[in-house]
């Protein structure tokens, strides 16, 4: 892998094959893996934004790699003082082996990354969620054994920063990618090119009936992301069509799979019959999060985890 993981964009599908192999073992033998990558390492893991599932599978995963996570608050740092992003990667790439950032502007996390001497991780921003996609393609292989010619619905806000990365990740793993969106929230014109799809086909269909014929996985996220609170009413009622309900689901594939990225906002994105259906795979999404940051986290810092 290159140093730094800031979107998918920094992942070859061999890197990929490589973090579901080291995912898949370190899952199956969870208690009793025989490795501390991370021995003698400490791990800065800077938060501007709140987290449940992030933070503490980023911190687990760290421990049990024998790493230690140090947990900050962009509050607690000199940057809400006004020390410069410079400044801030530069010190800390002398104390710490690897920072994990989750923060509102790609372009911070960027600017970090291009000044740290240390690998730097997006946890998430307001533009990619790596992590999570990383995961999600992870936990689609689990199922199906294969990603090259799936069929992917996603619907909802098709610009936010899941649907983004979705996007990268279908390139990549030869994804077939339905995005189902309003207008207003149709993914950007630029990751519609036909010249830059790479090994997936990526389209965005407003009709979400139609969008969702012979899915095998339908994938929904909140409507109204950090940051957009303001939008509340708007969102939820430009988007209620959207929602990934009994209806929605029976146009899709009979073996259909349920995905969601968590926290769910249940009764408007989602429903509670289909989460807790058994079609429903987001709780495996869930812990899955832990085994492949986990991955690659190793694959990272530890130059002898491939030999």
């Amino acid at each position: 892998m290159q140093k730094d993981l800031l979107t998918v964009e920094e992942v070859t599908r061999q890197d990929l094959d490589n973090i579901f192999k080291l995912a898949t073992k370190m899952k199956l033998e969870r208690l009793d893996y025989p490795v501390r990558h991370l021995a003698g390492k400490s791990i800065g893991m800077i938060f501007s934004k709140s987290s449940t599932r992030t933070r503490v599978s980023f911190e687990v995963g760290i421990r049990e790699l024998d790493g230690f996570p140090i947990f900050l608050d962009q509050n607690d740092l000199q940057l809400g003082r006004g020390e410069t992003i410079k400044d801030t990667a530069l010190v800390l790439s002398r104390y710490l082996h690897a920072v994990v950032i989750r923060t509102h502007e790609h372009e911070e996390l960027v600017e970090f990354a291009k000044f740290a001497h240390i690998p730097v991780i997006n946890a998430l921003t307001n533009m990619f969620h790596p992590c999570q996609i990383i995961t999600d393609l992870f936990t689609i292989f689990e199922y199906s054994e294969r990603l090259d010619g799936i069929k992917l619905c996603y619907m909802g806000d098709c610009a936010n920063n899941t649907a983004n990365s979705l996007i990268l990740a279908a390139r990549l793993a030869g994804i077939e990618l339905i995005l189902s969106s309003p207008e207003k929230y149709k993914p950007r014109t630029s990751y519609l090119d036909p010249d830059s799809m790479g090994a997936g086909k990526i389209v965005w269909e407003p009709d979400p009936m139609k969008a969702a014929e012979n899915a095998d996985y339908i994938y929904t996220d909140v409507w109204v992301s950090m940051g957009y609170e303001k939008e509340e009413k708007e969102r939820n009622r430009e988007l209620r069509p959207y929602q990934v309900n009994p209806k929605i689901v029976s146009a899709a594939s009979p073996s259909v799979k349920i995905m969601h990225c968590l926290p769910a906002r249940r009764g408007e994105e989602i429903t509670d019959d289909v989460i807790d259906s058994h079609k429903s795979i987001v709780f495996d999404q869930a812990e899955n999060r832990l085994h492949v940051q986990k991955a690659i986290l190793a694959l990272l810092l530890d130059e002898e985890t491939l030999k």
